[in-house]
């Protein structure tokens, strides 16, 4: 295999693995919150729900990193810092994704949380500078449909913080059925929160098919 063929399957393994888990994690959920099921019951498929959770997230941590090799070997040229920022991206990205899945219970957690929470906004902002910047100067001019694939993964991340911002019933609502609290009410909580989430999952689930699409069919190319 040549290096363009292995980044090649690196990004279509990431984008499968995430799209395939984020099903995993969505369908799981539903039985969290079914209050006919009894309480180690509900706990069992939470821990399933949360460590299917972790392969989406490793996978979205890890794409740019991959996105920008492949487009090297596409033939879209780097700085040489831009390289090494593309290359260091997905490691960084990544550690942080598995220390707040493994050590959620550190006090330096919730810093963490916030960083990473503003981490990914500012992602969004840099891809979409870049992106305008890269195609108004004619870096993309050859390849125009990566335009498309960045500013859709921009939007994926913001889809992702949706997601954060109106998880926080479930949240707090798994919280206190690990420590026997819960009621009905709660419960009722968590079902409304899912809700709030669905429209936003069910987004990035198109939006992974349209990327996936783009990236096979190369549209705008003559």
């Amino acid at each position: 295999m040549t290096p363009y063929d292995i980044a090649l399957l690196v990004h279509i393994l990431l984008f499968c693995y995430w799209l395939g888990g984020d099903v995993g994690v969505f369908y799981s959920s539903q039985f969290v919150i079914d209050d006919k099921l009894s309480r180690e019951t509900r706990l069992t498929a939470a821990k399933i729900m949360l460590g299917c959770d972790l392969v989406p997230k490793i996978c979205m941590s890890l794409m740019l990193s991959a996105g920008g090799i492949l487009a090297h070997y596409l033939g879209i040229e780097h700085q040489p810092w831009q390289f090494v920022g593309i290359l260091l991206l997905g490691p960084v990205w990544l550690t942080m994704v598995l220390v707040l899945h493994y050590k959620h219970n550190a006090s330096y957690i919730p810093l963490l949380t916030k960083i990473d929470f503003y981490f990914r906004w500012a992602m969004i902002a840099t891809l979409i500078a870049s992106t305008i910047y890269a195609y108004s100067t004619g870096r993309l001019a050859e390849a125009p449909w990566i335009a498309v694939k960045l500013l859709g993964f921009a939007f994926l991340i913001f889809c992702g913080l949706m997601i954060r911002v109106n998880l926080k019933e479930f949240s707090i609502t798994y919280a206190k059925i690990l420590q026997k609290t819960d009621d009905s009410a709660d419960n009722l909580k968590m079902a409304r929160s899912l809700k709030k989430v669905k429209p936003w999952v069910m987004t990035i689930w198109l939006v992974l098919i349209l990327e996936a699409y783009v990236g096979i069919a190369k549209p705008y190319v003559g």
